[in-house]
């Protein structure tokens, strides 16, 4: 059995998902770009803000379905530019703890929605 994991403190999804579902203890997030949930504009000023708001977007989700970032087990992002990775790397970090990081993969794709520069999806168990 499924649930649909919604807040207002993230984005609302542009088309035909949800921004998270919970299949028994294992969450599926959506892949979050830099929407301002709270004005609907994208943060584009540096790629630092940009990966921010992803993660706070993110964690906003995460907490709707009582967890955080210590629950994450896997996590992807697209980035358009390999470039900016490391820039990314930096706030990415903050928000997970050496030790206890999850698996990761990071991909250059061509595009993205709305043409950002990240989005970050994840998997997380209770």
């Amino acid at each position: 059995m499924k649930k649909i994991i919604t807040t207002d403190k993230a984005p609302a999804p542009i088309g035909p998902y949800n921004q998270a579902v919970l299949s028994g203890n294992t969450l599926y997030t959506s892949g979050q770009i830099a929407i301002n949930p709270e004005t609907g504009e994208l943060v584009l000023g540096d790629i630092a803000s940009e990966t921010k708001q992803v993660m706070e977007n993110m964690k906003a989700v995460l907490e709707a379905a009582e967890m955080t970032f210590e629950n994450v087990i896997k996590t992807s992002i697209f980035i358009s530019d390999m470039h900016n990775f490391s820039q990314i790397n930096e706030v990415y970090a903050t928000y997970f703890d050496d030790a206890t990081a999850p698996a990761r993969e990071t991909v250059e794709v061509a595009n993205l929605p709305k043409f950002v520069n990240v989005e970050i999806s994840m998997i997380a168990v209770k």
